[in-house]
């Protein structure tokens, strides 16, 4: 159910977001799993199985193609999105995900443009996933120019809804390797230069994630700045934006998700200042009365993270129906597991050498009946079911007695888990003063649109 007085917001927002309305269709079982070219963007292909082509417009300049498959329904907006999560987000939590959310959008891990570019002969590992799963985004990470062309255009093949660039990870695997994720805030120039490169391989939308800012580098015009260049030498139209700045003194990731205090205010600000972009919100939002809150107030889109992970039942559980306003699909966790289990034995040991075992196909559900009754008996259950079970059948069977029944067939509670409605009420009066670019980037700008057409 839809909390009081975000219909009308929400109705907005699905409106500005409408060019992110593609197809997809309600959940089937796993037969072969991980299938390469799910679906393929074409200028050619029916609508509603019409003769004619449609296509719909999205505000980067592209056009694209969707396909009606069997009565399938539209792709929602991106109220809600699920973090791209190193050594989680993978196709087993995705798996899981979409199980218990139709709706919500997915971001896969980030994968580096190097890594996709030399594993061209083992690329089903990396970027294959089941068509389940779409609305799906894929996140690339890099730094040199040649590798993320070819890295999109490997990518291009496994038709992912849209690409988003990583200029947020503070990791020093990441920030700290060749000027690689959050550090590239200090480069706009070049991000933008990356963007463009990457939009001319692909044929779906373009996006940013980043924070508000790099160690010193934190004011709200220097946000500003990056957005104003990215936008203007790129058709990227969409920012995600973390809400904290970014620390690369050395402080763990983990740190820089707490330390860095949250300013709400500069996301809001971005949303007044440039009107004709689209802006995701991220950071410290763990429930969908907060998510909720954030749309009431303005926000585009959502996207959550760790709350995501670890509370999948009472926060993905809820997205559809309290964000999305869909009817329940009074799916049961007995439900989902017997989905997922089809899932699970499909893949276990494809990549060889018993990987992914039972453990890694495990991994997702272990948060599954958080707080519930029997939790802690099934997670000591499933440690011991791990060292000897080959199959997730024989995984149920030995670590499903711990949970009641009462709770394996409750289907998803009407109501929705409590969550700091107020989060975002005073927002609007802690905004900065407004933008304007100052006159050296337009200068800049200006410069690079007269040698463009110079050389056209």
């Amino acid at each position: 159910m839809v909390p009081k007085g975000a219909g009308f917001v929400l109705l907005k927002r699905m409106v500005k977001l409408s060019a992110y309305s593609l197809m997809i269709s309600s959940f089937t079982p796993f037969h072969s799993i991980i299938l390469k070219k799910p679906r393929r963007f074409s200028t050619k292909i029916p609508f509603n199985h019409s003769t004619k082509s449609r296509t719909i417009s999205y505000s980067q300049n592209v056009r694209i193609h969707t396909e009606d498959l069997m009565g399938a329904i539209r792709y929602r907006p991106p109220l809600f999105s699920v973090a791209p999560m190193m050594e989680w987000t993978d196709n087993h939590y995705r798996t899981l995900a979409r199980i218990i959310s139709k709706h919500a959008w997915l971001y896969t891990e980030m994968l580096a443009a190097e890594t996709i570019v030399h594993q061209k002969g083992n690329l089903d590992k990396f970027l294959a996933y089941s068509p389940e799963q779409h609305p799906i985004v894929l996140q690339i990470g890099g730094s040199k120019l040649e590798n993320l062309a070819k890295a999109t255009e490997l990518a291009s093949a496994y038709n992912y809804d849209e690409i988003n660039f990583n200029c947020g990870c503070p990791s020093q695997r990441v920030a700290g390797h060749g000027c690689f994720g959050v550090r590239l805030m200090l480069d706009p120039k070049f991000v933008g230069e990356a963007m463009s490169v990457i939009a001319a391989n692909t044929n779906v939308p373009v996006s940013v994630k980043c924070r508000i800012g790099v160690d010193d580098h934190d004011s709200y015009n220097e946000l500003c700045d990056f957005i104003y260049k990215v936008s203007n030498l790129s058709p990227t139209r969409h920012f995600i934006i973390h809400s904290r700045k970014a620390l690369l003194n050395g402080i763990s990731p983990a740190d820089n998700r707490r330390i860095p205090p949250l300013k709400y205010e500069f996301y809001y600000a971005l949303l007044r200042d440039f009107p004709d972009l689209t802006f995701t919100i991220n950071g410290g939002i763990n429930s969908v009365v907060e998510v909720n809150a954030a749309l009431r107030e303005g926000a585009h889109g959502v996207m959550v993270g760790r709350a995501a992970y670890h509370y999948p039942w009472q926060t993905l559980g809820h997205v559809d129906t309290a964000v999305y306003g869909a009817p329940s699909s009074g799916i049961t966790r007995r439900e989902i597991l017997q989905r997922y289990q089809e899932y699970g034995d499909s893949v276990l040991g494809r990549d060889g050498n018993n990987r992914p075992n039972v453990r890694d196909v495990a991994k997702p559900l272990l948060n599954l009946f958080h707080s519930e009754p029997g939790n802690g008996l099934w997670k000591r259950k499933a440690d011991s079911a791990f060292m000897h079970c080959t199959t997730m059948k024989s995984f149920f069977e030995e670590t499903l007695v711990a949970i009641p029944d009462s709770v394996l067939d409750a289907p998803i509670a009407g109501g929705v888990p409590s969550g700091r409605a107020d989060l975002f009420a005073n927002v609007h009066d802690l905004m900065p003063p407004p933008y304007s670019a100052r006159e050296e980037e337009a200068f800049y700008l200006q410069e690079k649109e007269e040698e463009e057409a110079l050389y056209a």
